[in-house]
């Protein structure tokens, strides 16, 4: 995808996101206990949904790696991790900001937020190993088999609210989730529309990650040329 489709997709979901807006504060009613203070459940969900996929999508490159030797899988892996990094820490900050209004607290150990946690130190940690100096094919492949380990949560995380009492809420349950139709669209649409920003994050990190590392090749190999002339 060349730069200019990724600055339009970007600026589409920069615009559909606006909308939503209207959506969130205008269209969706207000949730009869915790007030306005509900809307942020409508940026909570899309981040937490986004993040789960780029680990997702990070574990697949992880595999692809191994398999295939080709550093771009490793590349793309790791785009992968920062954007499901990114997601993941506001997914946190924000739910902090919820539970507080919504439970008295910042922070408790209910299932759902304790397997999301441990998904952010997991991942945390593969960004720390990428920033270990060992040759690069070491790296990715300690980087791969983390990634592949780490997606093990990810079910746990998205289904931690109904496998074990949790005080979260399960937003899409049987019964509908206690969401109003009106409230069901708002956050259908945050979800849908975020994705067009997180896609163009995606796909940005990762042509800067596979430019950056043609640079550092490029460089090497004048530097190799430079000490042959003087030799």
């Amino acid at each position: 995808m060349t730069g200019s489709r990724v600055s339009l997709v970007a600026i589409l979901g920069g615009l559909a996101l606006a909308f939503c807006q209207w959506l969130i504060f205008v269209y969706a009613p207000e949730e009869q206990v915790m007030g306005l203070a509900q809307k942020i459940f409508y940026i909570h969900l899309p981040l937490a949904w986004w993040g789960l996929i780029s680990f997702v999508i990070a574990c697949a490159c992880g595999i692809l790696y191994l398999t295939r030797r080709d550093l771009k899988f490793d590349m793309y892996g790791a785009a992968a991790v920062e954007v499901g990094m990114l997601c993941c820490t506001l997914t946190l900050v924000t739910g902090a900001i919820w539970g507080r209004h919504s439970w008295g607290v910042w922070w408790t150990w209910d299932p759902r937020l304790t397997t999301a946690l441990i998904l952010w130190f997991i991942y945390a940690g593969c960004m720390a190993l990428r920033a270990m100096p060992m040759p690069e094919s070491r790296r990715a492949s300690l980087c791969s088999v983390v990634a592949i380990a780490g997606v093990l949560d990810v079910p746990l995380v998205f289904l931690s609210a109904r496998l074990w009492r949790s005080i979260h809420p399960s937003v899409f349950a049987s019964k509908g989730g206690g969401l109003e139709p009106e409230m069901a669209v708002a956050v259908i649409a945050s979800v849908l529309c975020f994705g067009l920003v997180w896609a163009a994050l995606l796909i940005l990190r990762s042509r800067q990650l596979v430019l950056g590392s043609r640079l550092d090749a490029m460089l090497f190999d004048r530097m190799m040329d430079e000490d042959e002339k003087q030799n």
